[in-house]
């Protein structure tokens, strides 16, 4: 765990900050919180002048827990910039023009943008999160990592190195923003290499996700395979005496994306379920939904009934924990000819699939599959001619009072119509329909 370093502000002439370790853990969503160990609280204000630098610097070290000994972390924001602006002076130009290909429809969030700046101590703050000590503490904001260790276990259990997530979340290079088709207020955030997801949470949002946590680790030990999208990390940020704003950090379910040529989100239903397509020959990235893929399927061949199972699996546990209005992201990659069949260059990693299992009893039980050796493979399912992307997304949606008014009032407004507020048990068995009679 990180330890703040004592610092006495009597001297230190116009110290403008105080470095205090809570585990308050953000009392205004909730008593839940309170485990996950002391986070570090960096407050204080800096002057006009000092503006530039506490946005390109953490607004506090957010306690994650410390990488071991054996991992070298880069030794400073400015130092991956330099790393990044040297990589980039190596590649070519055809790889960069490859890279912007890649991303059409995508932004990147640059100076000047309503985000530019709340990107900056995202930045900033995961850098600072993942740093082993700070001799320089940053000042000027306020930011907190929540339930760190439970977060840093699902990292490591995903194989994920500190250093790498770093390097792709920290200052160097600036996030990607893309045309979301979501109705949500949130802000969403793609990493440049479109590695790791990021997403604004209400604080209601962030309390169920908590509250859930133990149980959501539980469920992947138990089903490794599972298709829940997977959590890295949620913080917490809070500029000069402003609003408190939560985000969450999670695995891409569309990465990687060079050769995706559709995107869904799919949740079982009609009722705003459609998205005006891009032009014929426009290449503007898109996530299209349920009314779209009318008269469509996907052919997962002996990988169907699988998938199927795990549907059933992890739509039940949502609906233990009272959970609706989550999506089924699904993507198509046309697979070459050399990747098809069973002969083909894709190998297969048996031992990394049954891991920790027993016998064959137990991993049929926990539903596990051969993983192909991609990245990304927990999401990956390989059909006879398409590589599928597939996971479970928005798992913080509680079936409270309000989605009970809301319920009632969509009941009125479209009668015989199938909507998204319906209880966590018709949402969970709706959608497994959906993918039961949209695959082969």
């Amino acid at each position: 765990m990180l330890q703040p370093r004592r610092r006495d502000p009597q001297a230190i002439p116009g110290s403008p900050f105080r470095i205090g370790c809570s585990r308050d853990r953000h009392r205004s969503i909730g008593p839940s919180r309170s485990r996950g160990g002391a986070w570090l609280l960096l407050r204080g204000y800096p002057a006009a002048g000092d503006a530039a630098r506490a946005r390109e610097a953490a607004a506090g070290a957010m306690a994650a827990p410390s990488p071991g000994p054996s991992e070298i972390l880069a030794p400073s924001p400015e130092a991956g910039r330099r790393a990044a602006a040297s990589s980039s002076g190596h590649r070519g130009l055809l790889w960069r023009l490859r890279d912007k290909q890649c991303r059409l429809g995508l932004f990147e969030i640059g100076p000047g943008h309503e985000l530019h700046q709340v990107m900056c101590l995202m930045q900033a703050g995961l850098w600072a999160a993942t740093q082993v000590s700070m001799d320089h503490p940053p000042t000027g904001f306020e930011l907190g990592t929540l339930a760190g260790p439970a977060f840093a276990r699902l990292r490591r259990s995903l194989g994920l190195a500190e250093e790498d997530y770093q390097a792709a979340l920290g200052p160097g290079r600036p996030y990607l923003q893309f045309l979301s088709t979501s109705k949500s207020k949130a802000s969403f955030f793609l990493s440049h290499d479109q590695r790791f997801f990021l997403k604004t949470l209400r604080s209601r949002e962030v309390q169920a996700l908590l509250t859930h946590l133990p149980r959501y680790v539980h469920h992947l030990q138990r089903h490794p395979h599972s298709l829940l999208a997977r959590l890295l990390g949620v913080h917490s940020l809070r500029v000069a005496r402003g609003k408190k704003k939560y985000f969450i950090v999670m695995q891409s379910v569309f990465y990687p994306a060079g050769r995706i040529s559709e995107r869904y989100d799919i949740k079982g239903c009609e009722v705003s379920r459609w998205v005006e397509p891009a032009p014929e020959g426009s290449l503007l990235v898109l996530v299209l939904k349920d009314l779209n893929f009318q008269g469509k399927t996907i052919n997962l061949g002996p990988q169907r009934s699988w998938f199927l199972r795990q549907m059933e699996l992890d739509t039940a546990f949502l609906r233990e924990l009272n959970v609706l209005d989550y999506s089924l992201l699904m993507a198509f990659q046309r697979l070459h000819e050399d990747e098809r069949g069973p002969g083909s260059s894709l190998i297969f990693r048996t031992a990394r699939s049954i891991r920790g299992a027993q016998s064959a009893e137990e991993s049929g039980a926990q539903n596990r599959r051969l993983l192909p050796d991609a990245p990304n493979a927990l999401h990956i399912v390989d059909g006879p001619e398409h590589r599928y992307f597939l996971g479970l997304v928005d798992l913080t949606t509680v079936y409270g009072l309000r989605k009970r008014l809301e319920q009632l009032w969509k009941t009125l407004r479209y009668p015989g119509r199938t909507f998204s507020t319906v209880s966590p048990a018709c949402y969970a068995r709706r959608l497994c329909q959906w993918a039961e009679a949209h695959t082969e």
